[in-house]
């Protein structure tokens, strides 16, 4: 049967889903109240037998469109579509379906479209419209649930229900249900951040699935651990990166492209999205679903599958945290949606109009149904970035209201409902030049309502340097704060943002070499410092949160690769990661840089000298394109790399190095030469945070932090905490410096300390088990931890 004789227009339903709108509308105390209940009928659903649609489009009232040239485009694939192939070319039957409109929404019904699921692929649908001189216009859902090609492309109505339903981990949703209200979820006891596209060899949610359901066997059977499994253990929670889709190739290929078009057909050639991106790059279309990147087999299930796996894990569920990217847009983003949802250009791409009651509401709606695939945490990042304009004041301001607004979303999943713990991102007043001096990162914890809110501390927040002499002893000050008001902090170095600023400090800098022999191993040990994980996971206060890169000493970078007319200037600005990340033994490998390579920068070398050429090429000719390749073809003797440079062939070697470098952070890369030792003692310190949860509280009037005195070239942290049962845990960290000499922990001037009996309960490596107590020598990243039993 065809498509147009399988499915048909339900005039009914759809004047009941306008009648619905109009009635929100007015019977809502105001018009955003009307339109956050508008919001939950847009989109795509399966309601009473029949598929039901809603788009908000008010760019159609802007340009005078009839009703009756709006119409509901209906796609089927007319042979199998196989989502895991790179490339083919498929025929669609298309049909139209009338719509009914009121004011700036309209909304269909249709009966016998085909619905995606985990095992099949459903039919694919867009708004359109005719003009007066009869050319179509596409409009995109930006509440889709399912985009296999990217949110550039129709959506794929997809049975969410069904996804729901075959959820494995229902009975960890029910055992959350309390009372009449939604549950309140609190917060982890840690967090282990995780990039998807580097977290794995494979790259994607599934392949995540199966390693964390291999662990799960292997420490439900009591099985030995690999340094490679004790990695990704000892976590309460795992927070991923954004999975919203991203931008696209700004000069192509499309993922969707239409090869022949007719009445009742559609020939489209379609490429399997694989963009590299660490996931901030969002055009807030599509923001509902997960990008088809990360989906092995293209089914939005995969998302739930890793809920499912972390929510069953043996001895403990671990939570699901989804970071979410709703304070601006990438300029790609002008494509996907209407011009309402910007308020104007920002230094990302494009501000959103919060303040438009539908802009808000939606945007809201779009978190809801995200977090609904089963995550107990939300991530928000740049808080500090949701601003208005106020006219009557010309200023921007902050809209703490909207973040608020956030953090009150009810979620449901299998019959549960649940409000998430949230975490914000907020460095406030960042990027004025005295942020570092002035954000107090309390802004949103002191206006939020729950005081269970939490924001990124002022170690974890993006520019940190711990590998560069006095940083410690600079930031005491802010250590200070910690341990006073830190019980609300996500606490830690290590995380996306600073281990990417750690690659692009000037090596020429005071480097603490003391750290390693190498650049690669100071950085390495830098964001993998066991003094650090002492300071973190003993001594102070907050949520400690590490980066699963830094923890497995693999190598990170801004990772973008859809960049046309500005990918070579973000090229010159990464060039510098070369000398921290990557050294002659890496680049020789046979599977690295293998563009690169065959490009012609055949050995580090190479590379390195037209790495120094392009900043300062790029920097002199303010970025002219057609200068630069000039300037490096003149070059004495000639550079590395193509026959010729050429605008083209220098965007070539842009791709490449992202497409490489990429390739080169995979986590899997790293494996097999974590250290044991490390890795070991890594679990010990989060075993040893999970056996004492009120250390995440604040110090109390007997507790001292501190550094040794006279400083004699060293920065020496103490610590003395006491426990709710009288135990008392005391910490000695060497950060920085010279070594100590030898000293005797227990007999340092700290007051408290010459009271009980201690005993020594974890010791960074190379400190031997031996070890029990008495003068030790401390040198830089050694640190101690005793005990004194109640």
């Amino acid at each position: 049967m065809s498509l147009k004789d399988s499915i048909a227009f339900v005039d009914e339903a759809a004047r009941a889903e306008a009648e619905a709108a109009r009635d929100a509308l007015i019977g809502a105390q105001n018009s955003f109240e009307g339109e956050r209940v508008i919001a939950r009928r847009l989109g795509a659903h399966l309601r009473d037998g029949a598929a039901v649609f809603g788009f908000w489009v008010p760019e159609l009232l802007d340009a005078n469109v009839p009703a009756g040239d709006i119409f509901l485009e209906v796609l089927r694939p007319s042979e199998p579509l196989d989502l895991t192939r790179a490339h083919q070319t498929i025929r669609f039957e298309r049909a139209w379906i009338p719509v009914v409109r009121e004011e700036a929404h309209c909304f269909t019904a249709v009966t016998g479209m085909q619905a995606g699921t985990r095992d099949r692929v459903g039919d694919f649908y867009a708004l359109t419209w005719r003009d007066a001189e009869d050319r179509w216009h596409r409009i995109l859902d930006p509440l889709a649930m399912s985009l296999p090609f990217g949110a550039m492309a129709p959506a794929e109505l997809y049975d969410v229900d069904a996804m729901q339903a075959g959820r494995g981990d229902r009975a960890y949703f029910e055992a959350l249900a309390g009372g009449e209200g939604p549950v309140k979820q609190g917060p982890p006891v840690n967090i282990l951040q995780i990039h998807v596209p580097t977290a794995t060899a494979g790259g994607t949610l599934a392949s995540l699935t199966r390693h964390y359901r291999r662990l799960a066997e292997r420490v439900s059977r009591d099985l030995p651990l690999e340094p490679a499994d004790q990695l990704f253990l000892g976590y309460d929670a795992v927070q991923l990166l954004p999975v919203e889709p991203t931008t696209v190739y700004e000069a192509g290929p499309d993922f969707w492209q239409e090869t022949g078009d007719g009445e009742d057909d559609l020939t489209v050639s379609l490429f399997r999205p694989d963009t590299t991106n660490w996931g901030y790059d969002v055009v807030i279309s599509g923001m509902a679903t997960v990008n088809p990147v990360l989906l092995e087999s293209g089914r939005p299930d995969e998302l739930v599958d890793l809920a499912s796996v972390l929510h069953t894990f043996p001895s403990k569920p671990k939570k699901l945290i989804l970071d979410v990217v709703f304070g601006h847009s990438d300029n790609q983003g002008l494509r996907a949606l209407n011009g309402h949802y910007f308020a104007g250009p920002n230094m990302y791409g494009q501000n959103l109009d919060y303040q438009n009651p539908t802009v808000r509401a939606i945007l809201l709606e779009m978190q809801r149904r995200k977090i609904d695939f089963g995550a107990d945490g939300v991530r928000v990042d740049g808080a500090q970035d949701f601003k208005w304009w106020d006219a009557a004041a010309q200023t921007l301001r902050h809209d703490d209201d909207y973040l608020q607004a956030m953090a009150d979303l009810e979620q449901e999943v299998a019959g549960t409902r649940y409000r998430p713990w949230f975490v914000f991102e907020d460095g406030r007043p960042w990027p004025e030049e005295d942020w570092e001096l002035s954000s107090t990162y309390r802004s949103v914890i002191e206006q939020q309502r729950d005081d269970d809110v939490f924001q990124w501390g002022p170690l974890t927040f993006a520019h940190n340097t711990p590998f560069l002499y006095t940083f410690w002893l600079s930031k005491f000050w802010r250590i200070r704060e910690m341990v006073d008001v830190g019980a609300n902090w996500i606490s830690g170095t290590s995380n996306h943002d600073t281990l990417r600023r750690g690659t692009q400090v000037s090596p020429k800098l005071n480097v603490n070499t003391r750290l390693g022999n190498t650049r690669m191993e100071i950085l390495d040990k830098a964001y993998d410092n066991p003094a650090v994980h002492i300071l973190t996971y003993v001594a102070m206060p907050g949520v400690p949160m590490d980066f699963l890169n830094a923890m497995a000493r693999a190598s990170w970078g801004f990772i973008r690769n859809q960049d046309d007319r500005y990918g070579v200037k973000v090229v010159a600005e990464e060039a510098i990661s070369l000398k921290w990340q990557v050294d002659e033994y890496s680049y020789s490998v046979p599977q690295n840089f293998r563009r690169l390579k065959a490009l012609g920068f055949e050995t580090r070398a190479d590379l390195a000298r037209f790495l120094e050429f392009l900043p300062a090429l790029v920097e002199v000719t303010e970025y002219n394109l057609s200068e630069i390749t000039r300037l490096l073809n003149a070059s004495e003797p000639a550079l590395a790399g193509p026959s010729e440079f050429t605008e083209a062939t220098l965007k070539e070697c842009a791709r490449a190095w992202m497409d490489d470098m990429h390739d080169y952070c995979n986590v899997s890369n790293s494996l097999p030469s974590l250290d044991a030792d490390q890795a070991a003692f890594c679990l010990a310190v989060r075993t040893f945070r999970r056996e004492r949860p009120w250390l995440r509280e604040n110090y109390g009037p007997e507790d001292r932090f501190d550094y040794l005195q006279p400083i004699e070239g060293r920065t020496v942290f103490t610590s003395l905490r006491h426990g709710p049962d009288g135990e008392r845990i005391f910490t000695l960290a060497h950060m920085e410096g010279k070594p100590t000499g030898e000293i005797d922990p227990l007999s340092l001037p700290v007051p408290g300390l010459d009271r009980g009996t201690w005993r020594c309960a974890l010791r960074t490596p190379p400190i031997g088990s031996d070890y029990e107590g008495g003068p030790i020598d401390l040198k830089d990243a050694m640190a101690l931890v005793f005990v004194s039993d109640p």
